[in-house]
C-alpha cells in the first residue's frame, strides 16, 4: 500500500474544528469563554470550496505525490512521466495512475499529447491560486516566494476588501469577526499559534466573502487555505503578535461604524505590522 509523504503535518482543519479547541471547553461563565465555531454558516461556503481537489485514498496519495515532486523539481520537463513506470513505482494500477495524472493535468502541472506524452508543463502553466499547489510550494523549495507572493496578493485585494465590507455591514457578520479575534487573543495568551492562525484564516475569510464582490469572495478560500497550510498569520506573515490582534481589532469596529475608509487603513497597518516591510508591500513603481 503506498503512503503519501508530506514534508511537515499542515495540521489543517476546517472552520468547523474551531469548537474543538481547548480553550473552547474551559468552566466559566459563558462570556468568560471564548466563542467556538459551529461550522455549518452559510459565510463557510468558500472555505469548503477551498480545500484541495486531490481526492482521497490511493489516487489521492498519489496526486500528492507527484505533485510534490513536481513543485519541489524532481519530476521535471526533460523526460515524459510513464504511467507504466508510476504505477509499478508506487504499487498502483493504471487506472488509479490515469485519474492521478488527469487531475494534475487539470492543475496545469502536466500535459498529455499523442505521440508526445504526459510531460511537466512549465511554472507559467501552472494553476497558482489552486489550493493543492499552494500547500505544495509552502512545504517546498519555493516556499519563501510563496510567502512573499501571498503576501503581496492579500496586500492588493483585502484592503479593498474591507473597505466594501464596511459598506455591507451585517450584524451576524460583525460578530462572527469580533468572536474570530476573541479567539485569536485567547489563542496568542495561551502561546497557541496553530488556533490563531485558524481564527485568524477565518477573519480574513469573512471580509473577503461579504465585500459584495463575486470575484474576491472566489480568493477568500484561497487566502483561508494559504494561511492555514502556510500557518503564517496575518500580520505580515509573522508570528502573533499582540498588535496584530489589536489591528484585528480596529478593523472590527471600523466595520461595524461603516467606516470603510478606517477599515481599509486597519488592514494595511496590519499588513505591514512587520519590520522587514519591504517584503510584503511591494515599492512603489517610478513613473
Amino acid at each position: 500500500m503506498m503512503t503519501a509523504a508530506r514534508p511537515a503535518d499542515s495540521g489543517l482543519a476546517g472552520p468547523g474544528e474551531l469548537d474543538r479547541y481547548s480553550y473552547a471547553e474551559a468552566p466559566g461563565a459563558d462570556r468568560g469563554a471564548p466563542p467556538a465555531w459551529d461550522g455549518e454558516a452559510e459565510l463557510s461556503r468558500a472555505g469548503r470550496r477551498a480545500a484541495g481537489s486531490r481526492g482521497r485514498g490511493l489516487h489521492g496519495q498519489l496526486v500528492q505525490q507527484l505533485g510534490q515532486m513536481i513543485v519541489s523539481g524532481d519530476l521535471g520537463a526533460d523526460r515524459p512521466l510513464v504511467p507504466e513506470e508510476i504505477g509499478q513505482r508506487f504499487e498502483v494500477s493504471r487506472t488509479v495512475v490515469r485519474e492521478s495524472l488527469r487531475v494534475l493535468e487539470a492543475k496545469g502541472l502536466v500535459s498529455a499529447r499523442p505521440n508526445v506524452g504526459t510531460r511537466v508543463r512549465p511554472v507559467s502553466d501552472w494553476n497558482l491560486l489552486d489550493p493543492d499547489i499552494i500547500e505544495w510550494r509552502a512545504f517546498g523549495p519555493q516556499r519563501e516566494d510563496q510567502r512573499r507572493e501571498l503576501c503581496e496578493l492579500r496586500w492588493t485585494i483585502e484592503p479593498l476588501a474591507a473597505r466594501l465590507a464596511a459598506g455591507h455591514g451585517r450584524e451576524d457578520v460583525q460578530q462572527r469577526l469580533a468572536d474570530m479575534a476573541e479567539i485569536m487573543g485567547h489563542a496568542l495568551a495561551q502561546g497557541d499559534s496553530l488556533t490563531f492562525t485558524r481564527a485568524d484564516a477565518e477573519f480574513h475569510s469573512l471580509l473577503l466573502q461579504v465585500a459584495g464582490n463575486r470575484m474576491l469572495e472566489h480568493l477568500a478560500g484561497i487566502v483561508s487555505s494559504a494561511l492555514h497550510v502556510s500557518g503564517a498569520p496575518s500580520g505580515g506573515c509573522d508570528r502573533p503578535t499582540e498588535a496584530g490582534v489589536g489591528h484585528h481589532l480596529r478593523i472590527v469596529d471600523a466595520v461595524g461604524a461603516g467606516d470603510g475608509a478606517g477599515a481599509e487603513a486597519a488592514m494595511r497597518q496590519l499588513l505591514i505590522a512587520h519590520p522587514d516591510v519591504e517584503r510584503v508591500v511591494p515599492a512603489p513603481r517610478e513613473h
